[in-house]
């Protein structure tokens, strides 16, 4: 029987979609070692597959994310494959992934290394990734650089700035009109001293000296302890300039461990201030929400489903808050009322709701126990196990 609750968590289920990650099905691992998965992807078909499977069980996942170096390998020759590929798995390409920190030229930097023709071979990448994006139909092309320095006064930090912000200019005009440039940004590592785009606030400025079609990417993992990334939220939000998240969680740094694992209230504010924003303005933001994860020990695809219903949980909590109350009570000054709202929404058990969304969705009410009941895992398992990747990258 539905209730204004129940209401309320399908309405919100209906319009929330979250991208995944086409490295989150390799195999992956830390800078100290690679723990193989006989299940693990090998090949972008693999991967298609996979999130093929996750988008059935889950009816969010529309879309995949694809890095160019590791995914695209002939460029925008690869965009025919990509298509066919789509059509055969039921999802679409998603956010283009350059790579501007992998290949020895970055050793020391892409857009702010001193070479003049290191910075201009890195540009013509992210320009032929836009033409990639554009030839598989994707909207967003999401940019990380490395870029940064370890030892003090090893680098020009204002010199670097401005090769950014020209190079970001030089590539805004390569844009579709329907496209955008998302930025994002990493306090530290790989590099130890300074990084390049370091927070929030320059991705900012970065982005508006870009151009019109540019927003600000925020990583969960990538800011300090105990960083208020809900203030950061709103305060981009405000901007119009919010673009996306890339969802993952920490515990100490840049951890990438599935979602809500450590901190699912933060998930929960983060997701309260987004919808708080859209219930003042009557607009819906728009926000590309995605999954970076490094699912080194946990099962690909299980870990992949698991950071998807919680991803869908914390949602519909946030959607459970009174925002009328809220805000009277915040005018007000009633502390303690206000801060009741969002533990009472947090603390509401929306999982009878959500498997009632499903079930009016055609899906199963428990999207791992069926993955696991498939017995899609012991088919890739044995098919996998037996192919041996041509090249393990350093990440996927």
């Amino acid at each position: 029987m539905n209730s204004p609750q129940t209401d309320t968590i399908f309405r919100a289920l209906d319009g929330f979609r979250i991208e995944l990650p086409s490295w989150g099905f390799a195999n992956t691992g830390t800078r100290f070692g690679k723990f193989l998965q006989p299940a693990a992807a090998v090949t972008i078909e693999d991967k298609f597959s996979d999130a093929g499977q996750v988008h059935a069980l889950t009816g969010v996942c529309p879309t995949l994310a694809l890095h160019v170096l590791w995914d695209l390998p002939d460029g925008a020759g690869s965009a025919r494959d990509i298509a066919a590929l789509s059509q055969r798995y039921g999802v679409a390409p998603g956010s283009i992934n350059p790579n501007t920190f992998e290949d020895q030229i970055y050793k020391f930097g892409s857009f702010g290394n001193a070479d003049k023709s290191v910075r201009d071979r890195a540009l013509q990448h992210i320009r032929d990734s836009v033409e990639i994006a554009r030839q598989v139909g994707s909207r967003d092309i999401s940019l990380w650089f490395a870029d940064g320095s370890n030892y003090p006064g090893t680098a020009n930090i204002r010199h670097r700035r401005r090769w950014f912000e020209e190079s970001l200019k030089a590539v805004h005009p390569a844009l579709a009109p329907n496209q955008r440039l998302l930025i994002e940004y990493k306090p530290f590592e790989p590099a130890f001293y300074h990084t390049d785009i370091a927070d929030w606030g320059m991705a900012l400025l970065l982005a508006r000296a870009a151009g019109p079609q540019a927003r600000v990417l925020v990583d969960t993992g990538h800011h300090y302890l105990s960083q208020n990334i809900e203030q950061i939220v709103a305060w981009l939000l405000a901007d119009g300039m919010l673009g996306g998240f890339h969802f993952n969680d920490r515990r100490y740094a840049d951890d990438d461990l599935t979602l809500g694992s450590i901190d699912p209230y933060q998930v929960f504010r983060i997701f309260h201030e987004i919808l708080y924003f859209e219930w003042e303005t009557g607009a819906r933001a728009d926000i590309a929400y995605m999954i970076d994860q490094s699912h080194n020990l946990k099962g690909k695809i299980e870990a992949m489903i698991q950071t998807v219903t919680v991803a869908q949980a914390l949602y519909a909590k946030a959607a459970l808050v009174d925002y009328p109350t809220l805000a009277a009570a915040q005018t007000g000054a009633e502390l303690v009322k206000a801060e009741s709202l969002l533990q009472d929404a947090f603390a509401v058990d929306v999982r009878p709701a959500i498997r009632e969304w499903r079930a009016s969705k055609g899906l199963p009410a428990d999207p791992m126990d069926a993955f696991r009941r498939s017995g899609y895992l012991e088919r890739i398992t044995a098919d996998r196990a037996s192919r041996k990747s041509a090249k393990l990258s350093s990440y996927a």
